[in-house]
């Protein structure tokens, strides 16, 4: 409204003070018309506008663990409600909801802490089928941290509890997934980077109680880790895809591979049906592609399906000198490869810890929603000044991406983490945003604590045109 009055008293005063011999009805009849017109237009232009946001709060930003990739969630939605976790500049564990389509957020600072100064030590969070509230945070080789809320929609905690008693002591990288039955899954590392198995636990609405269904998954045999990403398809089908790395080294890390399990993480099987022995290991593993060591091939990225449940694998790694986005997806039983090929600089991946790297690893989705039925990517690169983007295209090398900015401003050391279960049920894109700085190698900034906000497109598609 501000902006109008603006423009009303600018358009009023100039033809007030107007030098041409001009009536005043006349002045009057002019002012009227463009007024109204601008009125019009401003009023389209803001029913139009795919792009908005709501502010949930100030959180820690001295270094990247509330924004890390490897959360999951940090936003997520049950029924009417969208729930959201975080840290503040003390540490303390902040959980938040609101309805959907509303702006007010109503949070809650709980009274557990967390270590932020170590970004491996994220908060996730999932709401189960009965509408409560689970929370995992603080962990890095560290002992489970894990409370769920005390009724359905609320956001106070019980006290912290085990899960099954069982690989409870070295846990990082902890990670809720949703069944379409309501139940969940936790999927963890034991172990230290280089030498660690994946865990999974299973838990039962009905029974409320967990149950350990995989103790070493992919096991890393003593000499290397895997660095996975999993998600969960409409069918109830868990897909599972990784990276082995060979030492603490991010340069170390090689290769790209499948499993999946359609019985809830029992079993497991290659893209062509055929069963694993368990533990999976480096000489029985499903190559989905070969990636040498050194290539700059990022780890913990993000996995999804199409809606007839193939995989589509994002990631960044060099072909050449220049680390480009890519995706890998199943196609008619045959891995294929698209290169983005938008990026123009190069850089260098390599250490240990968190790293401060000129692009974030990425996000994908799959717009099922509209006739095109685009792959998107979204992501934070220097070359635009940090601002969050998004990237889709077509599944040929020969399709040119289409990169647009969702903001106009830097997020720091951003990486994106979208509302999955708001998306795959309405369509609606929330991302997680916080302006943060990382410190190579698991440093810790000065800085004061920045603004977290959802961005929210109700509509993908305008952003298309």
């Amino acid at each position: 409204m501000s902006n109008i009055y603006a423009v009303y008293r600018f358009l009023r005063n100039n033809l007030e003070s107007g030098s041409h011999a001009v009536s005043f009805k006349k002045k009057y009849s002019c002012f009227k018309t463009y007024f109204f017109w601008f009125v019009v237009v401003l009023f389209l232009s803001s029913c139009s506008r795919p792009i908005a946001f709501s502010t949930v709060g100030k959180g820690w930003s001295n270094n990247s663990v509330n924004v890390v990739k490897f959360r999951k969630n940090a936003l997520t939605t049950f029924g009417d409600y969208q729930f959201v976790a975080y840290y503040d500049q003390g540490n303390n564990l902040v959980l938040g909801k609101r309805k959907l389509n509303t702006s007010r957020w109503e949070t809650l600072t709980t009274s557990f802490k967390g270590h932020a100064e170590d970004a491996h030590n994220s908060i996730s969070i999932a709401v189960d089928g009965n509408g409560v509230l689970h929370v995992s945070w603080d962990h890095h080789n560290s002992k489970l941290k894990y409370a769920r809320g005390l009724s359905p929609l609320s956001l106070k905690l019980g006290e912290t509890q085990s899960m099954t008693g069982n690989l409870e002591e070295k846990v990082t990288y902890p990670e809720f997934y949703n069944l379409p039955n309501g139940n969940l899954l936790f999927f963890y590392r034991s172990g230290q980077s280089g030498r660690g198995n994946l865990v999974i636990n299973s838990y039962n609405v009905d029974t409320k109680q967990w149950q350990q269904i995989q103790n070493n998954l992919i096991d890393g045999e003593g000499q290397r880790s895997a660095y996975w990403q999993a998600c969960v398809d409409n069918f109830g089908t868990i897909h599972v895809s990784w990276i082995w790395r060979e030492t603490w080294d991010v340069e170390t890390n090689h290769d790209l591979c499948y499993a999946k399990s359609t019985d809830g993480g029992k079993t497991w099987r290659k893209s062509n049906g055929e069963k694993y022995e368990l533990p999976i290991t480096l000489a029985t593993a499903e190559y989905a592609l070969k990636i040498p060591q050194n290539s700059n091939l990022i780890n913990q990225t993000a996995m999804v399906t199409d809606q007839h449940g193939a995989p589509f694998i994002a990631s960044y790694w060099s072909d050449n000198k220049i680390p480009q986005y890519h995706v890998v997806y199943l196609s008619n039983g045959v891995w294929e490869k698209v290169n983005t090929g938008f990026r123009k600089t190069a850089f260098v991946l390599g250490g240990g810890g968190t790293k401060r790297i000129p692009i974030s690893r990425p996000d994908i989705f799959i717009d099922t929603f509209s006739i095109n039925k685009k792959v998107n990517l979204i992501f934070r690169d220097a070359e635009s000044g940090n601002r969050i983007s998004l990237a889709h295209g077509g599944l040929k090398n020969n399709t040119p991406w289409k990169v647009i900015n969702l903001t106009q401003k830097s997020v720091g050391e951003w990486e994106p983490n979208y509302d999955v279960s708001l998306w795959k049920s309405k369509g609606k894109l929330n991302v997680f945003v916080q302006d943060v700085t990382q410190i190579d190698g698991e440093g810790v900034a000065k800085k004061e604590p920045t603004i977290i906000k959802i961005l929210e497109i109700k509509d993908i598609t305008k952003l298309y045109n």
